[in-house]
């Protein structure tokens, strides 16, 4: 049997320990980033101290940094379940996107299509949608409304035999919604179209497996799992080797060195492995029979789905008794697999700005606006009101934090108490 020890997960977390008028804070702004471990914090200063140089020197900083990069590959990998010389680095998720895009657009023809959907955050529709000034087709995937889930027949009919590439989320940053990634796969992978999978709200959640997945490029963003701001691109080894970067001409032509571009974030690094290594530390703290980081980072991933699948069951059936409220996503039990414990809401008689401004005078700290999923505010009839009050959960927050949010929330319901 597994223990989660929750106090040693929080006791990693400095942030974790502020207050906000009187009130202990409740970060449950996980989607917009997460707060990071002290190891973290500790390996970004270690490097600023030790290691600081740019790559290729003839003196020891400069290869103290060339073997951080080469480490921190090896530590993605692990995290991604692929290769080291498949995982490129780059400032974040939007700007590696756009990088390989327009790679891609170079060999797109008029009348070729890109398949995207109404549930993805616009870094993974504006690079594809960028694409129709060459007369590239982009056809958009519809949802079902009542649960803010995927339509999985609209996605068979949208994937023609003109379908080059579907650019799909793992999972909503919005309303917190798991995709089934694979059989999209399956389904572009049919008609011979390629699959970019835009995992950065996924990441924090979930094991990701790109082999399993079969996916040709997927992307996430460390400072979404726990680490500082670091984009992550996989590619399969003969794509990255295929298509043209857009570069200068003295920079390498091997893979995966062609797709970074400039002088990479080596503090940032520094940090992806120290939070790589928290999580493998968390895995070996619930199962210490791992052998290695992939399974300790396996062992993790599973732990902190059951402790956030804890948290949603204790929430939603809490938020729908909230007089006013209207709950976005998934909402029944048996479902709660096919999300992660973000929510999406709106309170009647008030913007979720009003909300979120209420919440955050308590110490917790939520998010509001259409947290750049554009596509879905605008189905859902509510980008010209204010879009969402986003409450995203993690593994380090609490049932306690969770009550303090319920109680806050039936405050506003009631005016006369907030008043």
């Amino acid at each position: 049997m597994t223990i989660f020890d929750l106090d040693w997960i929080r006791a990693q977390f400095p942030a974790l320990r502020q207050e906000m008028n009187g009130y202990p804070v409740a970060f449950l702004d996980g989607p917009g980033g997460t707060q990071v471990p002290q190891g973290v914090i500790d390996a970004i200063a270690n490097y600023f101290t030790t290691s600081n140089s740019n790559l290729h020197g003839a003196f020891a900083t400069s290869a103290r940094t060339e073997a951080l990069v080469e480490q921190t590959r090896s530590a993605v990998a692990d995290f991604l379940g692929c290769d080291r010389d498949e995982v490129v680095f780059g400032a974040n998720m939007t700007t590696l996107t756009f990088a390989i895009s327009r790679s891609i657009g170079r060999e797109l023809q008029p009348g070729d299509e890109i398949v995207v959907t109404t549930l993805d955050h616009d870094a993974n529709v504006a690079p594809w949608l960028a694409l129709q000034e060459r007369g590239v087709m982009v056809r958009t995937v519809d949802i079902h409304e009542s649960d803010c889930t995927l339509d999985m027949l609209d996605l068979e009919h949208q994937i023609t035999e003109r379908t080059k590439l579907v650019a799909i989320s793992y999972a909503s940053n919005a309303v917190g919604t798991i995709n089934d990634v694979k059989r999209a796969v399956q389904l572009a992978h049919a008609v011979g179209a390629w699959v970019f999978v835009d995992a950065v709200h996924y990441a924090p959640h979930g094991l990701i497996d790109v082999r399993s997945l079969d996916c040709d490029f997927l992307v996430c963003s460390a400072y979404k799992f726990f680490g500082p701001h670091v984009g992550i691109l996989y590619g399969k080894r003969e794509h990255l080797a295929r298509l043209q970067p857009y570069k200068p001409r003295p920079a390498p032509e091997e893979v995966p060195f062609r797709w970074e571009t400039g002088t990479q974030n080596f503090e940032g690094l520094a940090g992806v492995v120290a939070t790589i290594e928290y999580l493998a530390e968390l895995g070996r703290h619930v199962s210490p029979i791992v052998t290695n980081r992939r399974s300790a980072l396996a062992a993790a991933m599973q732990a902190i789905q059951n402790h956030e699948r804890s948290l949603s069951e204790y929430l939603i059936p809490h938020l729908l008794e909230i007089p006013g409220v209207t709950l976005y996503g998934i909402t029944e039990r048996s479902q709660l697999n096919w999300r992660t414990p973000t929510f999406g809401l709106r309170i009647a008689g008030y913007s979720p700005a009003e909300i979120a401004k209420i919440l955050g005078d308590r110490g917790i700290f939520a998010w509001n606006g259409n947290f750049y999923a554009l596509n879905l505010t605008q189905r859902l009839g509510i980008e010209n009101s204010g879009g969402l009050v986003r409450i995203g959960c993690t593994h380090y927050n609490t049932i306690e934090e969770i009550q303090r949010l319920l109680h806050t929330l039936h405050d506003v319901a009631q005016p006369s108490v907030v008043a």
